[in-house]
């Protein structure tokens, strides 16, 4: 197929090009990391040629489409297939060991929905009710009238929740007509599935257009797969709300990374701007904590603008797309007020409006301008908190604040005794990135180019950016004339955004464990930019004193092929041991208990208990919550504190009291909570409830000297007695190895005796 394409812009041509080798220097001139800083008007893409997946420059490949028009389309297409080929492994990898880890196939239905775990089961069920309603509207009505999550309350799900992507698979599926050979669950899961092999082709052309050369994209995808451990749990978490995002965000990222190439096209950059917007709103609407991302994102943005290494334009265009994405997921989810009061919304409004009214910030030397870019920070800075603050004390806004407790908590910013605060520092997810990360990483080769390419792409940022500082600033007609002059000393803006991305979110994940999968799967791609781009190598064969365009070409074609035939050695019968590796589900009390409630209690009946088996309760049998770990809600972080109190050294009466207060008819109190050993002391649940109601610790250790002894016993303990004080509240109604279900009795008057004895209701 013709790989040459054409748009008109002002009666000149722009060059869509493609080289054989998937770079663009070809024969025709070399490109190095540093490309001619462009004025606004060079950006429209007046007389300027782009190649999307090659290296640009001004008409630079040309020759080569004339002379080996072949070699281009070759080059494509096996970039293309090899590309198709890596998402399509990837996505059959987690499918396989998904399979092989649970023989999920052979599993009842009942296993089938036990296997997605905590907040999983909690996502999955909506899905589920939409098709078990009579009609696409009437599942709609009922997710937007919701009574069934949260006990004695109504609320929005469309609005409190990101589970757009389950109503649209739930009304996707009622109009396909697969519903006689697949399985809802299996269409479910293979959407997911197939979303990791997005993930891989966005990482891919990530990959691609940094280096220009596909074999930079084919190494991203052997090093995502191959680092599976720490590039997703997709196989296990399927319904996590990141395994739905992440792709989408991928993808945003490689849109960026071809909307800030030189030279771009005014037609190709309005099509990279939609696109950028489309990935942008799919990420928000599917993740509830995208705003935080976004944050990092637009302080990626905002140090580039200061830095002189994007246009006036390019800045305005990224920040109104996060903007736009926002308040579309605003919409959408009926005016969801914590997206107004987010943190990245205040910031990009505060740095748009410090940016226009601060026209002096780029002038003047270098100590001048580094005075002026601290001086404009602070002012970004404190207008962000004054807009945030206001917009929370005008919406009372209090959805996020536990957020920023564990933020607080986490670096010692703030009380370390906080309930909600410690749920979340106490989980591995939430803790430091373990450092056998880092030893898994380098196993694959992946840890050792991408720091070297880390050091020496911040070192020549470096110099780009003191260049930029010091030179004045200047008019719109003389940049025009001097570009040409200054070509070689701007740094790549697409190279300094990915830069900057890998190291923001690489200090996110190792502050945060959980946030270390937005960080691996980029970090396969700038470790292969580095190992097959241009750049890099040239700097070490001029140091080697060996630079020649044969020689480079060489190097960056074999190294990366090598590395290739050394991980398909070392790593591919690992690979199949893994996929070959059969387990099986084994959770027969979880079974019997959600058997049980099926069939032996009321439809209607509410439950209490812990967050994580509540959801699969709701999943299973679809019975009332009191709550569930969907924790982003003021009112339910305090009902679920009030409701693990059946985890507290707490008096009956006052358990009994908090319970029917949210409408509970049963409590299933566990096992492995009330005697838990998986977590160091002062992590475990009873501990945290110890702590915020300033009881003493069990076990030996140290205790802070203002708690002191509880006067009861802990109530999960001391209800399986039966004493006369227990017996007259709670009837047990269910037992076996992990758990107990008791149904809170109604209390009866006192007689006119004043007898004290309550009556029982069995």
């Amino acid at each position: 197929m013709g790989v040459r394409k054409r748009v008109r812009q002002s009666h000149l041509e722009s060059n869509l090009r493609f080289s054989p080798d998937g770079s663009a220097d070809g024969g025709c001139n070399r490109d190095t990391m540093m490309e001619p800083t462009r004025s606004d008007a060079t950006q429209e893409g007046v007389g300027e040629g782009v190649s999307l997946l090659g290296r640009s420059g001004s008409f630079s490949g040309s020759c080569i489409l004339l002379r080996w028009p072949w070699q281009q389309r070759v080059s494509m297409a096996a970039g293309l297939f090899l590309a198709a080929l890596l998402a399509m492994t990837q996505a059959w990898c987690v499918n396989t060991i998904h399979e092989n880890l649970l023989w999920f196939s052979e599993l009842t239905e009942v296993e089938r929905e036990i296997s997605f775990r905590t907040e999983c089961g909690l996502y999955y069920s909506y899905y589920k009710q939409m098709l078990q309603a009579p009609s696409i509207h009437e599942g709609l009505s009922e997710l937007i009238h919701d009574n069934l999550t949260e006990s004695k309350r109504t609320i929005n799900l469309l609005q409190r929740m990101n589970i757009y992507q389950e109503v649209f698979l739930s009304v996707l599926y009622r109009l396909l007509p697969i519903q006689s050979y697949l399985e809802p669950m299996y269409f479910y899961i293979y959407t997911v599935f197939s979303l990791q092999a997005v993930y891989v082709i966005a990482l891919y052309l990530t990959a691609w257009l940094l280096s220009g050369s596909w074999l930079a994209g084919t190494l991203t995808g052997v090093w995502y797969i191959l680092n599976r451990v720490d590039t997703t749990r997709v196989e296990f978490t399927i319904s996590l709300r990141e395994n739905w995002s992440l792709p989408f965000f991928a993808l945003q990222v490689a849109a960026i990374t071809c909307y800030l190439r030189p030279q771009l096209g005014a037609l190709q950059q309005k099509v990279m701007v939609w696109l950028m917007y489309v990935t942008t709103l799919c990420f928000c609407l599917t993740w509830q904590f995208n705003q935080f991302i976004l944050l990092v994102q637009a302080l990626i943005i905002y140090t580039l603008d200061c830095v002189d290494l994007l246009t006036t334009t390019q800045v305005t265009t990224l920040y109104l797309v996060q903007v736009s994405g926002l308040l579309s997921v605003w919409l959408l989810q009926f005016c969801n007020s914590m997206i107004l009061g987010s943190l990245v919304l205040s910031f990009v409004v505060a740095a748009l409006f410090i940016r226009h009214y601060h026209s002096g910030l780029k002038t003047g030397g270098l100590l001048v301008r580094l005075g002026k870019v601290l001086l404009h920070s602070a002012s970004v800075l404190l207008l962000t908190f004054t807009i945030n603050y206001l917009t929370k004390k005008a919406l009372q806004l209090r959805s996020d604040e536990h957020i920023f407790k564990f933020i607080k908590s986490k670096f010692a910013l703030g009380p370390t005794r906080d309930f909600d605060a410690g749920l979340y520092l106490c989980e591995e997810a939430f803790g430091l990135l373990p450092l056998d990360t880092l030893e898994r990483l380098a196993g694959t080769l992946l840890l050792y180019p991408y720091t070297l390419t880390l050091v020496l792409l911040s070192g020549m940022l470096t110099v780009a950016v003191l260049q930029n500082l010091s030179r004045p600033k200047v008019g719109l007609g003389e940049e025009k004339r001097s570009s040409v002059e200054r070509r070689g000393e701007a740094f790549r803006p697409d190279v300094a955004y990915n830069l900057l991305h890998t190291v923001l979110y690489g200090i996110l994940a190792f502050s945060t464990m959980r946030m270390k999968y937005i960080w691996t799967g980029h970090m396969c791609a700038v470790a292969a930019y580095g190992v097959c781009g241009t750049e890099l190598w040239t700097l070490v064969l001029r140091a080697l004193r060996c630079n020649t365009k044969v020689l480079l070409r060489l190097v960056r074609n074999a190294v990366p092929l090598l590395m290739m035939c050394w991980l398909y050695y070392k790593f591919w019968p690992k690979l199949m041991e893994e996929l070959s590796e059969l387990r099986e589900f084994y959770d027969p009390d979880t079974v019997e208990l959600m058997t049980w409630i099926s069939t032996k209690t009321p439809k209607q009946a509410v439950f209490a208990g812990s967050m994580q088996l509540l959801a699969g309760i709701k999943l299973c049998t679809g019975r009332v919550l009191t709550n569930h770990p969907h924790y982003e809600d003021k009112d339910l972080r305090e009902r679920t504190r009030q409701v693990y109190q059946v985890y507290a050294r707490r008096p009956p009466e006052e358990v009994y009291d908090i319970l029917r207060a949210v409408g509970a008819d049963y409590v299933v109190l566990e096992n492995s909570i009330c005697y838990e050993r998986r977590h160091r002391r002062g992590c475990r649940l009873r501990d945290l409830l110890d702590l915020a109601n300033g009881h003493i610790m069990d076990g030996p250790g140290e205790n802070d000297p203002d708690l002191v002894p509880a006067p009861h016993p802990r109530f999960c303990e001391a209800v399986k007695t039966d004493a006369a004080a227990y017996a007259a509240l709670f009837a047990r109604t269910f037992q076996n190895k992990t758990f107990y279900v008791y149904r809170l009795k109604k209390k009866r008057k006192k007689s006119a005796k004043g007898s004290s004895e309550p009556g029982v209701t069995q």
